[in-house]
């Protein structure tokens, strides 16, 4: 009998040939909603891997009491925060790692397009794009150079950035072209030649950061000590007529507080990549009701490395740590 492998969602077809080489592949066909609990145990009856993807939780009750399933592919080092490592081990369900060659350019290719897209955000909120879309649709006639969708624009406004890590410093100088101004606070304050390099000014505390900037990008790492970070407090620190934009991590983000602020005109928008009900915090990830209603929200789907290269090259480095692993006999 060949080897089954499970692919929890679409993926280009590069890494779905690689493995079609080497075993009978099922992929997943929904495209609008995560592969379930129940789903993925009937899978581990029937497969010997799952392919997963950074966002698939794998709880102990999947790979529990399944003789057949061997190895679970994923694209990370560290995939203890959506799957149950120590149930997979007492259950001989080995971790398969993507390629250690592959992944720094897997991950400079995710940054390079999650910074697209946090700018992407910022630009759709700086001249009111999917507003003026709904406009423009709307009857098909329409105001030239109408007062309806005026917009603050980029030249001569202040980002500050939360965070300098990966994807920041691949945004900086996109920020940079478009004629913004960059401050930045993180809790290590880079060297001097550093930020001369990128042409960025330091701001040592986040309630400064707030109260000078046109826009706020989240791209914190994700912690203990970063957790709800942005709450109602750093919310009115913001001008009113400030947008906040968050490609990092839902759980950085008093949610709630978000909402309120926008509701209530404390802040003037959001462009938002990342929500509170994702995984790990739940296991179908949703977008809450009122930012779905609100008109100066612009939303995306945790979908930050959106490219075909980029999701091409992460993909593929998954496949090629499976396909050895198959080809070695289960033991590579």
């Amino acid at each position: 009998m060949p080897e089954r492998i499970f692919v929890v969602q679409p993926i280009p077809e590069p890494a779905l040939e690689m493995m079609r080489a080497v075993a009978e592949v099922e992929v997943y066909p929904y495209t609008d909603r995560m592969v379930t609990v129940d789903e993925l145990y009937a899978v581990s009856r029937r497969c010997d891997y799952i392919f997963a993807m950074h966002e698939t939780m794998v709880p102990a009750a999947v790979v529990a009491d399944q003789p057949r399933l061997k190895g679970i592919a994923v694209g990370g080092r560290d995939a203890s925060d959506m799957i149950d490592v120590p149930a997979c081990e007492a259950a001989g369900v080995q971790m398969i790692h993507a390629m250690p060659d592959a992944q720094p350019a897997a991950r400079a290719g995710n940054a390079k397009a999650t910074a697209d897209l946090t700018l992407s955000l910022l630009l759709c909120l700086a001249y009111r794009v999917v507003e003026a879309d709904h406009y423009t649709r709307r009857n098909g006639t329409f105001q030239e150079m109408t007062m309806d969708l005026m917009g603050q624009g980029c030249t001569g406004k202040t980002v500050g950035v939360i965070g300098m890590g990966r994807v920041a410093r691949e945004l900086v100088p996109r920020l940079k072209a478009v004629d913004l101004r960059v401050v930045y606070t993180k809790r290590t304050r880079l060297s001097e030649e550093e930020e001369r390099e990128l042409g960025i000014e330091w701001v040592g505390e986040l309630d400064d950061l707030l109260a000078m900037s046109d826009y706020v990008t989240m791209l914190a790492n994700y912690n203990a000590s970063a957790h709800m970070m942005m709450g109602a407090a750093q919310f009115a620190r913001m001008k009113p007529t400030a947008y906040f934009i968050n490609s990092g991590r839902g759980r950085l983000v008093d949610e709630k507080a978000m909402i309120d602020a926008l509701q209530n005109g404390v802040i003037a928008g959001a462009g938002l990549d990342v929500y509170w009900h994702e995984p790990p915090v739940v296991h179908d990830p949703f977008v809450p009701l009122e930012l779905r209603k609100m008109d100066n929200v612009v939303l995306a789907p945790h979908n930050g490395g959106a490219t075909w290269d980029s999701r091409t090259r992460q993909t593929l480095g998954m496949a090629r740590a499976l396909v050895a692993h198959i080809e070695a006999g289960g033991t590579a």
